[in-house]
């Protein structure tokens, strides 16, 4: 399930886009949003689908190796400790992933992708986790605790993984790490025996959380220009024409949410916000946007009351 952080990131990246084009395309925008949020879902499927690949890959391995006779019985049974791992069986086997899988049967659609993984199961073989797993007495039982290593040392950090997403979706670079972190909570779901039908993780809490995402782009176009004049009162010893485009947009972001979620605290929104400038945009900016965001946040106080 994605949260309002991962959504702001998100709205953020199709504004930015929506200005740059100058676009006046209000529905438009909000089926960009809608498209990348579904590419999102796909990942979270992607994601769980390598690691079916990268154990099938494993297993063609060995049966080659069989019939050649290439490896002695205790350097296969230590090397199909990794092919038939739980829960690589369990995802295998599930109904919603198969049907995914089923109606997007060319996601890996060239060779190029199909080296992919081996080359992916080749920097998995050579780390410390993999000797550590398949030298381990009790396999079901690290199961979990090997794959959380693999997506957390290997698949975020590798380069391999990065050029690959970057071929799919200009976004998932961006996605990654959140999604990560769904596919682990659906692995320890997976990991639980007491669960007899796991299920897949939504991409939305509820409705709710959809509808933010839409009314946060909605408000953010529609009130741009009113929130930009409200940003120009506190600009007074800064040039105007100098504001860089994405640290504007990040506040004209704040203000619509602000205006329009009251039920989210004040100080939750000014961090969420600060935080988005500290990640996308500079020092200098970060601290320039919470000045100005501050400054408006004290001057609509005053006139609330």
């Amino acid at each position: 399930m994605i949260n309002r952080t991962f959504i702001r990131t998100k709205v953020l990246q199709i504004l930015y886009a929506y200005h740059q084009k100058g676009n006046e395309d209000l529905m438009e925008a909000e089926n960009e949003l809608n498209l990348s949020l579904q590419k999102t879902r796909y990942l979270y499927y992607y994601l769980l689908l390598i690691i079916i690949e990268l154990t099938n890959a494993e297993q063609k391995k060995l049966d080659k190796q069989k019939h050649k006779h290439s490896l002695l019985f205790k350097e296969q049974y230590i090397n199909r400790k990794f092919a038939d791992n739980f829960l690589a069986k369990k995802l295998r086997n599930h109904i919603a992933l198969i049907q995914f899988a089923n109606k997007h049967s060319n996601w890996l659609r060239t060779n190029s992708e199909t080296d992919f993984i081996e080359l992916l199961l080749n920097e998995i073989k050579q780390s410390d986790n993999y000797t550590k797993y398949i030298s381990s007495d009790n396999a079901y039982k690290n199961n979990y605790e090997f794959w959380e290593a693999i997506f957390k040392q290997i698949i975020l950090k590798s380069q391999i993984v990065s050029e690959w997403l970057e071929q799919k979706s200009i976004y998932w670079n961006d996605d990654l790490e959140a999604t990560t972190m769904l596919v682990l909570k659906t692995l320890k779901q997976f990991q639980n025996r007491s669960i007899a039908e796991p299920v897949l993780l939504p991409l939305f809490k509820d409705n709710t959380t959809q509808e933010y995402a839409i009314q946060l782009l909605r408000s953010s176009i529609i009130e741009a220009e009113e929130n930009s004049d409200l940003i120009d009162t506190q600009m007074k010893n800064w040039d105007k024409k100098r504001i860089a485009l994405l640290d504007l947009i990040i506040m004209q972001m704040a203000l619509a949410e602000l205006n329009n979620f009251p039920a989210i605290p004040l100080k939750v929104t000014l961090n969420e916000y600060i935080d988005l400038a500290r990640y996308y945009s500079t020092p200098k900016s970060t601290s320039f946007i919470n000045g100005i965001l501050q400054a408006i946040v004290s001057i609509l106080k005053i006139n609330k009351n």
